[in-house]
């Protein structure tokens, strides 16, 4: 019962009350399991909060599982703690934990965000020893481990092998590329990529618009910027807010600051220059916290058609699939059935 209690209040995201009942399992000298710390550990956004809980689950006498591994690596890669995540990696590699395919994806993820190429290709290399082969996702996250190391020469080559080895690119792909030039400034290449993808049949999305009106606003020509702003109109994609911040980012003069304004639906016939570019500033800001988060969410579940940078394969995510699929707590069936949508524990 008390399982179930931490789980409903981790759906609700009442993390004080999920703790409450974890405190009074001990007060009442009910069993705590890997189970238990797993959901705890999925509450959290620090990776130090997690380190914790996880020491705290080994003190206990617990072994951690593929789920309790994930967790962790998990919220190492997106803190950019590089070696402490590779550390945890390979204690599961000696404690005889070897991930399944969702797992091997969350350690992908884990090591692309910091753009650690090596480590993401030693962790792409066991996925097929382990015989689980890598989908389109695992392909996606691998490209953008290149694409953070801004190494784009070795993006496309791992670019060629993915369609070599039979898969099709999708958005986040052509997505995760076309972010890759426009990063290191590259306005030909990075044009070259959404060509290819008009040519795919693959349609543009909210994110890839937005990336290439950013890369031209960067480089001083607001013209082409708004081009692409009306572009993103013509395809029927509506500009998001964040599309509508980068624009107004991008204003600098009156008659910038103005026109975007105007594009956003922001001016009203007496609204003042002042005003408006005091807009654009706050705006700036908005839109560089975007860029952020971006880093911190990037790479991308690549099952996924919508938004590149928001689909992520963030282990916590998994979690929450899993429980929702299994709402019995019970600890020996739990070591039978899938954790965290589909890892599993094998001993080897």
């Amino acid at each position: 019962m008390f399982h179930m209690m931490i789980y409903l209040y981790r759906m609700a995201g009442n993390y004080a009350k999920a703790r409450k009942i974890f405190a009074l399992m001990a007060e009442r000298g009910v069993p705590q399991s890997t189970v238990t710390y797993n959901s705890l550990m999925s509450f959290e956004t620090n990776y130090k909060e997690v380190s914790d809980i996880y020491d705290q689950m080994q003190r206990s006498g617990l072994w951690p599982d593929v789920v309790s591994y994930a967790l962790l690596i998990n919220a190492y890669g997106k803190a950019r703690r590089e070696e402490e995540a590779l550390a945890v990696f390979e204690s599961m590699l000696d404690a005889h934990v070897r991930p399944t395919q969702k797992a091997y994806n969350i350690l992908l993820d884990a090591f692309a965000i910091s753009g650690m190429v090596e480590q993401a290709r030693t962790v792409f290399r066991s996925m097929r020893r382990d015989r689980c082969t890598p989908d389109l996702c695992a392909y996606s996250t691998m490209l953008s481990a290149y694409v953070n190391a801004s190494d784009l020469e070795g993006a496309e080559k791992f670019f060629t092998r993915l369609k070599r080895d039979g898969l099709e690119p999708n958005v986040v792909t052509y997505g995760t590329l076309i972010k890759g030039y426009a990063k290191v400034n590259n306005l030909e290449k990075m044009m070259e990529v959404y060509e290819r993808m008009q040519l795919s049949g693959v349609k543009a999305n909210q994110t890839i618009f937005t990336t290439i009106m950013d890369a031209y606003g960067k480089n001083k020509d607001f013209g082409s910027a708004v081009v692409w702003y009306r572009e993103m109109e013509n395809c029927r994609v509506p500009p998001d807010q964040k599309a509508k911040n980068v624009l107004m980012s991008l204003a600098k003069t009156a008659d910038e600051i103005k026109e975007a304004h105007q594009l956003v639906g922001h001016l009203s016939n007496d609204s003042g220059v002042s005003n408006l570019r005091g807009a654009s500033i706050s705006a700036a800001a908005v839109a560089d916290d975007d860029d952020d988060n971006d880093e911190e969410e990037e790479e991308e579940d690549g099952d996924s058609d919508e938004d590149f940078d928001d689909e992520g394969t963030g282990a916590e995510n998994f979690y929450i699939q899993q429980q929702d699929e299994h709402a019995d707590f019970d600890e020996d069936e739990y070591q039978k059935r899938e954790g965290l949508q589909g890892l599993d524990i094998v001993t080897l």
